[in-house]
């Protein structure tokens, strides 16, 4: 019944045929009585909402869903889904990446990893951070409750990451709380390294940016820091302050150094101590209002020259009110200044 399965397939919702045949190869139900459940299956999931593209990338995740009893099997998960607030395009959304979901216990799995998710984003009345989390990490509902989820919160918690940094991390990286408790200790070891300590507040933010990156971006980073004559110690300290900062690009990092340093003349305790400036926006912010404060600057709007660093750091309203509006005779030639480079664009 395998070509019967793909001739199906290739019918009901315009696989090709060496795509059909892949799923078909996958699954050894195929019987004249599957194929009649199948095409329920496929209408129950159009009724759903479901597109016809989005009901075939869910038969690519999990053929099985095919074979599934609607009744016993996959209205009861759906249901519950749909309960979360994953509904018509947007449920056919997550089944189309996440259908193996479907395959999983509802009580043993669905339900109490469900469970343990909310008590960690504490406040997600409306699940709005837990459908966040399901789409960003497909298995986290799928892996035993106790044995996986459990344990890595366990593990988190015991090195001091709670409350609000581990809302935060479930939020950013949610692969990290079904990850092998090898690489949890791995990361950890590597944060420990550069410098943070346990019970840090920082510590879930340096969990998160070593998470997403190897150690051997990592060493370029730093590399990148020394050769702009940053001691080791003056590394790990902005490292430690601004945890996200092992984020930024090379390219960023080397223009954002360039610029304080070479063109600002700013000494490299400042960017020591306010890493974050390298994080912003390079065009449209760093650069952007050091043009607005040689303007300032010529003019002499202010008596005392502000510290660009904190201009950097105000957001666009605050920035706005207090270094272009307040000035009503020079508004538009600060405007000019501040947003030139995109009205030239």
């Amino acid at each position: 019944m395998r070509d019967g399965l793909s001739g199906f397939l290739m019918k009901s919702l315009n696989f090709s045929r060496s795509r059909a045949l892949v799923v078909s190869n996958r699954s050894s139900r195929a019987t004249s009585n599957s194929l009649e459940n199948s095409r329920a299956v496929i209408e129950y999931f159009q009724k759903l909402g479901f597109s016809d593209a989005q009901i075939r990338s869910s038969v690519i995740v999990c053929p099985q869903i095919l074979f599934a009893d609607i009744g016993k099997t996959l209205k009861p998960k759906l249901d519950f889904l749909q309960g979360l607030g994953l509904v018509g395009a947007d449920l056919g959304s997550y089944i189309s990446k996440s259908a193996s979901v479907l395959s999983v216990s509802l009580d043993k799995r669905l339900v109490p990893n469900v469970h343990i998710l909310k008590g960690v984003l504490f406040n997600d009345e409306d699940n709005r951070d837990l459908i966040v989390v399901l789409r960003r990490c497909k298995w986290i509902v799928s892996k035993d409750p106790e044995s996986v989820l459990m344990r890595n919160i366990a593990f988190l918690e015991s090195h001091g990451v709670t409350g609000c940094q581990q809302r935060m991390l479930l939020k950013r990286q949610p692969s990290l709380f079904v990850a092998k408790e090898s690489r949890l200790n791995g990361l950890v070891s590597r944060v420990l390294k550069m410098g943070f300590s346990l019970n840090s507040g920082m510590l879930a933010y340096a969990l998160y940016s070593v998470s997403c990156i190897s150690v051997k971006t990592v060493g370029k980073k730093v590399k990148l820091f020394r050769d702009f004559g940053f001691s080791e110690e003056n590394i790990i300290l902005m490292f430690r302050r601004a945890p996200t900062l092992l984020r930024v690009s090379e390219e960023k990092l080397k223009f954002g150094i360039d610029f304080f340093l070479n063109v600002m003349k700013c000494k490299r305790t400042l960017i020591v101590g306010r890493p974050s400036c390298l994080m912003h926006s390079m065009e449209d912010c760093v650069v952007a209002r050091f043009r607005v404060l040689q303007v300032v600057k010529l003019k002499g709007l202010m008596k005392k020259d502000p510290s660009f660093v904190a201009m950097v750091e105000l957001n666009e309203e605050a920035f706005i009110e207090r270094f272009i509006s307040r000035f009503r005779d020079d508004t538009e030639q600060l405007l000019l200044a501040y947003k030139g480079h995109i009205l030239d664009v």
